[in-house]
């Protein structure tokens, strides 16, 4: 559903993160109604604890912002038509 259709705004992912990011969300998107954004997200968030560990957060939907610190190497923010993706892991103290 995304190939072709994603537009990463800003990242520090490595090229493969970055895909499966993309990934997780075209298969939230297949699960998912498009305004069930909290269920997409937490769908994503899930996807991310078990393969790169736990401690990721996710957002998504149309209209918000934001304020956050994350860990080096692990953050992007990419769009969809007009639903925008937010995925990063939180700096661990």
């Amino acid at each position: 559903m995304l190939e072709g259709k994603a537009l990463v705004e800003d990242t520090d992912m490595p090229v493969k993160m970055q895909a499966q990011a993309m990934a997780s969300a075209s298969q939230a998107l297949d699960i998912y109604d498009v305004v069930d954004c909290r269920s997409i997200a937490a769908y994503i968030k899930k996807e991310f604890d078990k393969k790169y560990g736990s401690g990721w957060q996710c957002v998504v939907g149309s209209n918000f912002g934001c304020f956050f610190t994350h860990s080096k190497g692990t953050f992007i923010y990419f769009t969809v038509e007009t639903l925008h993706f937010l995925i990063f892991k939180g700096v661990l103290s």
